[in-house]
């Protein structure tokens, strides 16, 4: 059976889904774009400081969910812009180590929900 993930600790969905489900061990995290959970407010800074913002968002429902970034299987990155993927991925760096990294897209569009410069949604396992 379905299972929908929810924490106040991330910030609500601004549409029709959830923050994350599971099914039996799998979890699926909605992408995270780096709004901060009180304000519901787009972080301030660039291209990093986003980043850190939406892996602290995901870093939130994967515990709700009873699981970690050591558990995840693949993410997908959206970028705004290609020209900030060198200084995104210093940041993913952070959260993934190269040795046991998932499985990744990283892939450059259009616009971002709000204007933001990242998104990234994860497939994780729970503990």
């Amino acid at each position: 059976m379905k299972e929908i993930i929810s924490t106040p600790k991330a910030p609500a969905a601004i549409g029709p889904y959830n923050q994350g489900t599971s099914f039996e061990k799998l979890v699926f995290l909605s992408g995270q774009i780096p709004l901060n959970p009180e304000t519901m407010e787009i972080v301030e800074g660039g291209i990093k400081e986003q980043t850190v913002k939406v892996m602290e968002n995901l870093a939130e429902v994967l515990k709700e969910a009873n699981s970690s970034f050591d558990n995840v299987l693949k993410t997908t990155c959206y970028l705004s812009d290609m020209d900030n993927f060198v200084a995104f991925n210093e940041v993913y760096a952070e959260y993934f180590k190269a040795e046991t990294a998932p499985a990744r897209a990283t892939v450059a569009v259009k616009t971002l929900p709000k204007n933001v410069l990242v998104e990234v949604d994860v497939i994780a396992y729970k503990n």
